[in-house]
């Protein structure tokens, strides 16, 4: 089924040096690059050039690799990382239009909390935040915050659920226009237009109101990215974009179809959620070039590191690189995404080493290794079977494999009518295509939006 043209959406995932593990240790990836904020601006301006919709930073509350294993440890970047939103912050005044999307846990933070700094984002940039709804998982995650064991999985996404309620609650404590602040009369905002959230419920007890206004979008944008059947409610009830990781046309379309089929017992419909598969592009000017890219960044790869990448799958120490995975009986609190590893193994045929070698370059994610060409051919195919609304790029190295998609990849898709060539509005929600959130007590007033 073809689309109407110019409506492909892309979001940019910036993760330390990049997604490929061994990104850090090319020459040309300046050091102490994870803690320079100005090296994510400098990728963040880039796709801002390319018309990127927004760019997204992951994040978890600790060093969540084995702290008994200082060999592997010390070879691991990922342990150290600024906070995604004082990084968004600081990158929210270089920047005009992209959309700037922080990871935030719902296991280890209150409500009001997020409420808030999300909402001082949206003020801060113009309206273009957005949250990335987490739930934490790691035991070093709990031993962090008081717990001796993570929250299991039922608790967590029940906890969850209720928390993205009381953000959403949190976020209509005023009107729109609720702040008259007339000097005349003295009149600072109009009583009638605040309402007190008082929440009573399993997990959380929360008053409110919010101690700021509704933000330039109405409120800020709400990611997911989860896979299991929780994960999708939350994102049927509350996300406005997901993002995934899946590896064929089929199943993108069969987790699409999933997803916006359940929107309707919410009340939603199917184009208020926008779906964004994960995809790692290596772009030459040849197929060639590309492939000399990405054999350089595997020849990189320490085994230590990958073995650590399969950790979810258990301890494969035992096992000979170069024969089969073995059978996993305990997939553990990451379930869903360490079955999606199990199965790329067990579809592909794949060695331990060439199962590590492919999780190093993608983080679970595909990978295209071609020519712009190629990789619009696959992100097009994509986004017309309806197995995608646009994509997350995640780029597997900074800040070059940026400039070789804006540069090569962005052209392309835009000749062929796939992409914008200027942006819409002034708001990630706009960029986006999605509603105005009118204020569910006001009388709608934003008709425009």
């Amino acid at each position: 089924m073809s689309r109407r043209p110019g409506k492909l959406r892309l979001g940019l995932s910036l993760q330390h040096a990049g997604y490929h593990a061994a990104a850090w240790r090319l020459p040309e990836v300046p050091r102490h690059a994870n803690l320079d904020w100005q090296y994510y601006l400098r990728s963040a301006q880039a796709a801002e050039r390319g018309k990127f919709d927004m760019i997204f930073f992951a994040d978890g509350v600790a060093v969540r690799e084995n702290l008994d294993d200082r060999e592997v440890l010390a070879r691991t970047p990922s342990v150290v990382n600024l906070e995604p939103l004082t990084l968004l912050s600081a990158l929210a005044t270089h920047t005009r239009h992209i959309g700037l999307v922080g990871t935030a846990s719902t296991t280890y933070n209150e409500p009001y909390h997020i409420a808030r700094k999300f909402a001082s984002l949206d003020h801060i940039s113009g309206g273009r935040a957005a949250w990335n709804l987490v739930t934490s998982w790691s035991l070093g995650e709990a031993r962090n915050f008081g717990r001796d064991t993570p929250l299991d999985y039922d608790s967590r996404y029940a906890r969850a659920r209720e928390f993205a309620r009381v953000v959403h609650g949190l976020w209509n404590s005023w009107e729109d226009d609720a702040f008259v602040e007339d000097k005349q009369s003295g009149l600072f905002f109009d009583p009638d237009k605040l309402h007190v959230l008082g929440h009573q419920g399993e997990h959380f007890s929360v008053q409110g109101p919010l101690n700021l206004s509704r933000t330039p979008q109405g409120r800020p944008l709400i990611c997911q990215a989860g896979k299991s059947p929780a994960g999708q409610e939350i994102a049927a009830e509350s996300a406005d974009f997901v993002f995934t990781a899946d590896h064929s046309i089929e199943d993108g379309q069969a987790y699409y179809r999933e997803v916006k089929g359940r929107l309707a017992q919410h009340g939603r419909h199917p184009g208020q959620l926008l779906i964004l598969p994960g995809v790692v592009p290596i772009v030459g000017r040849s197929e060639q070039e590309a492939q000399d890219k990405f054999g350089r960044l595997q020849e990189l790869i320490d085994p230590k590191i990958g073995l650590s990448l399969l950790a979810l799958l258990g301890d494969l120490s035992a096992y000979p690189l170069d024969g089969p995975l073995p059978p996993i009986h305990d997939y553990g609190e990451m379930a869903s995404v360490a079955r999606l590893i199990e199965q790329r193994a067990r579809k592909d045929n794949l060695s331990i080493r060439q199962l590590y070698q492919a999780i190093a370059a993608s983080r679970g994610h595909r990978t295209l290794v071609g020519s712009a060409e190629q990789v619009a051919d696959d992100l097009q195919a994509w986004f017309e079977a309806e197995a995608a609304d646009g994509f997350n790029i995640a780029a597997p190295y900074l800040p070059g494999a940026v400039d070789d998609f804006v540069d090569l990849v962005i052209p392309e898709l835009q000749r062929r009518e796939l992409f914008r060539r200027e942006y819409e509005g002034t708001t990630l929600r706009q960029n986006l295509g999605l509603d105005y959130p009118e204020h569910p007590r006001s009388t709608p007033t934003h008709a425009d939006h």
